[in-house]
C-alpha cells in the first residue's frame, strides 16, 4: 500500500501560489485556477503528498470560481475554520496536511448536497490514461467519462 506523507522536497519546488495555498491556508483568486475548466477523466491528488482526493466524475460547475466536487474519494479531513469573521468547514489532505479549500452545504441535492470548493493550486490532475502507471489503478473504477 502506498504511503502518503508531507514531502519537504516537493514543498521546496512549489510555486509561490501553491505554497501560499497549501502551507499557509491561502486562497487563489476566483476564476484563475488551472484546473477550474478541466473536463478530462481522471483523479485529483494532493500536490504535496500525492494522495488521491477527488474523482473527475464528482466534479461539477458550481459557478463559484473554484473547482467544485460533490464528494471526496478519500484522504480528506474537515476542520472548523473561524477566520474571516465567519464559521466555515476547512478541508485538508489527511496525510499531507495541505489546505485544499472548504466544504459548503449548497451543492447539488441529488448528489448529497455538498460542495467541496477546492483551490487548483493544491491539486495535481492525473489523467485516467496515466492512473495505472502512476500507481492510482485502484481508483480507476471511480472515474467515468465526463462531458
Amino acid at each position: 500500500m502506498t504511503q502518503y506523507t508531507k514531502n519537504p522536497d516537493v514543498i521546496a519546488t512549489l510555486s509561490p501560489e501553491e505554497f501560499y495555498v497549501t502551507q499557509e491556508s491561502g486562497t487563489e483568486r476566483p476564476g484563475t485556477g488551472k484546473l477550474l475548466g478541466n473536463k478530462e477523466p481522471g483523479i485529483y491528488v494532493d500536490i504535496v503528498s500525492g494522495e488521491p482526493l477527488f474523482a473527475s466524475s464528482d466534479k461539477y460547475e458550481s459557478g463559484c470560481g473554484w473547482p467544485s466536487f460533490t464528494k471526496p474519494i478519500d484522504n480528506v479531513t474537515e476542520h472548523r475554520d473561524a477566520s474571516l469573521g465567519m464559521i466555515r468547514t476547512e478541508v485538508r489532505s489527511k496525510h499531507g496536511d495541505s489546505h485544499l479549500g472548504h466544504v459548503f452545504p449548497d451543492g447539488p441535492r441529488d448528489r448529497g448536497g455538498l460542495r467541496y470548493c477546492i483551490n487548483s493550486a493544491s491539486l495535481r490532475f492525473v489523467h485516467r490514461d496515466d492512473m495505472e502507471g502512476e500507481g492510482y489503478g485502484a481508483y480507476l473504477n471511480q472515474v467515468e467519462d465526463v462531458a
